[in-house]
């Protein structure tokens, strides 16, 4: 690992709130029955699920039903999730600044994800 200092979970946390009041006011408004937890790795079984290699990291993941897919009978459900993953961004990150910045991308494509969006389409909106 770097030399980076591990930010605690409350700094991480704040990094989180502000990726989320940087996301387009349409996307931050809609967002309901969605819980972000902090990790500091996924899960061998999160690794197995997602048939990650030893060599692939995983900076956040989305573990719900998109809007996309809801339907009326959507009601009386556990509230979709968005781990975000500490240890893997730090890693990945030259400096706190530089880690703030994975943390709000993280944020934007796992809340993408929420909303239905595959990869394609994601990447096409970042540009």
């Amino acid at each position: 690992m770097n030399n980076i200092q591990i930010p605690s979970d409350e700094e991480f946390e704040e990094m989180i709130n502000d990726g989320i009041s940087r996301l387009p006011e349409l996307y931050q408004k809609n967002l309901s029955n969605i819980g972000f937890v902090i990790a500091d790795e996924p899960t061998a079984a999160q690794r197995d699920e997602l048939e990650l290699r030893c060599n692939e990291t995983l900076f956040g993941l989305y573990q719900g039903i998109p809007l996309t897919r809801r339907g009326s009978g959507y009601n009386l459900v556990l509230p979709d999730k968005i781990t975000i993953f500490k240890l893997p961004i730090v890693a990945a990150s030259e400096n706190i600044k530089e880690v703030a910045e994975h943390v709000r991308h993280t944020v934007w494509h796992e809340v993408a994800h929420y909303y239905g969006l595959n990869h394609d389409k994601i990447h096409k909106l970042e540009k």
